[in-house]
């Protein structure tokens, strides 16, 4: 297989059907405009991207188009950036951001804010408009990004193909004597060598006792005959995340690992298995518990068990909604991307999570990846 075969990136087109779409969104909340900052938002309706600092970068979206707020200085990088089009305006050091961005709005009428701004600029903003003036947009950018497209879901699938490749080669990797950090260092290396230039967007790789840690282990351990194997990883294509996780052994596995993996897997079954457009996103994490309770898991978030939620959204934030949490009772539309990772703790002893991700299609749920096939045997 190649690796780098050219994935197409999200086109302006599909960025100004974006905009079209929150332009709409705007009139209909009748709000003046919603402003965005240096967050993955701003990347996922212009393309801009830009990290967020202790001054205001972003974008004020109105039903006119598209201003481009930056500081002064750094308007001739920006006019180098990958965006749509849009006016660039911009503000000096002695200036008010916040000033500049009621220039732009209709007087009086409410502003809506990206929820990831940072709170010092929101009291700006406020210094400026009043707290009456301002709403929270994060609803309204959050029903628009929650479906992804055919594109953004291709690049997805690129993603899971390169990280799930890493895992095999770590998997081949890990020899007794292997440190922790090594394979964590080596993971990024593969995702480098297969395309993803980046490398690891996040890497964790756990041994024995340390795979009962959710997220990880400060220590760096090293991998031992018979030791349990949890290696977490993912990267990121056009900044959109892949996130696999195997948890295996490399010799027989005890009984009790034996056992514990395969209830581990009845329940990511389950999870998929419940997975059916318009049913709450509550009651997958419901499904994956019934599974663990019928072998005296939980209850509950209650250990040995399931200590967090079932999954989570997944696009250009490795989480993201819709959550998989119980409780949740958004509905699962065609175009929602998410993780299926109820991990079962056994403190002290070890964790195992097996972690794949689901596309909901107009017919129902797809694997991104498919799952593991046995406590030895990490890939299908």
């Amino acid at each position: 297989m190649s690796w780098s075969h050219p994935v197409p990136r999200i086109s302006d087109e599909e960025r100004q059907q974006r905009i079209a779409r929150l332009q709409a969104s705007i009139e209909e909340r009748g709000v003046s405009g919603l402003l965005l900052g240096s967050t993955e938002s701003l990347r996922y309706f212009t393309g801009l991207v830009w990290r967020p600092s202790e001054r205001l970068l972003g974008a004020l979206v109105t039903l006119d188009g598209i201003y481009y707020i930056v500081p002064e200085f750094e308007r001739s990088r920006v006019e180098t950036l990958s965006r749509i089009h849009g006016e660039i305006v911009t503000w000096q050091e002695d200036e008010s951001s916040a000033a500049l961005i009621a220039s732009l709005v209709q007087p009086g009428v409410k502003l809506a804010l990206d929820d990831s701004l940072p709170l010092f600029v929101y009291h700006q903003l406020v210094d400026v408009f009043g707290a009456e003036r301002l709403v929270d947009g994060g609803r309204l950018i959050r029903n628009l990004r929650i479906r992804k497209s055919p594109s953004e879901i291709n690049l997805i699938k690129h993603a899971m193909s390169l990280t799930l490749e890493v895992q095999r080669r770590v998997h081949a990797f890990i020899k007794p004597g292997v440190r922790a950090s090594e394979a964590v260092r080596y993971a990024d290396e593969q995702h480098r060598a297969l395309g993803a230039h980046g490398g690891s967007s996040f890497c964790i790789v756990s041994f024995g006792p340390a795979t009962a840690h959710p997220h990880g282990a400060d220590s760096d351990q090293v991998y031992a005959p018979g030791d349990v194997v949890l290696v977490d990883t993912g990267c990121r294509i056009d900044g959109y995340h892949s996130d696999i996780t195997r948890t295996y052994v490399l010799e027989k596995p005890t009984r009790e690992f034996a056992r514990a993996w395969a209830i581990e897997r009845e329940a990511q079954q389950a999870v998929f298995e419940a997975a059916r457009l318009g049913a709450t996103c509550g009651s997958l994490d419901d499904a994956a518990r019934r599974v663990l309770s019928t072998y005296g898991l939980g209850p509950g978030y209650a250990l040995p068990g399931l200590p967090h939620r079932a999954g989570h959204g997944l696009g250009l934030e490795i989480h993201e909604e819709p959550y998989l949490v119980s409780g949740n009772s958004t509905l699962l539309e065609p175009g929602m991307c998410f993780s299926n990772e109820p991990m079962i703790v056994f403190p002290g002893r070890f964790g195992i999570r097996l972690e794949d991700h689901i596309h909901m299609t107009d017919t129902g749920p797809s694997w991104f990846t498919m799952p593991a096939k046995s406590p030895t045997e990490p890939f299908a």
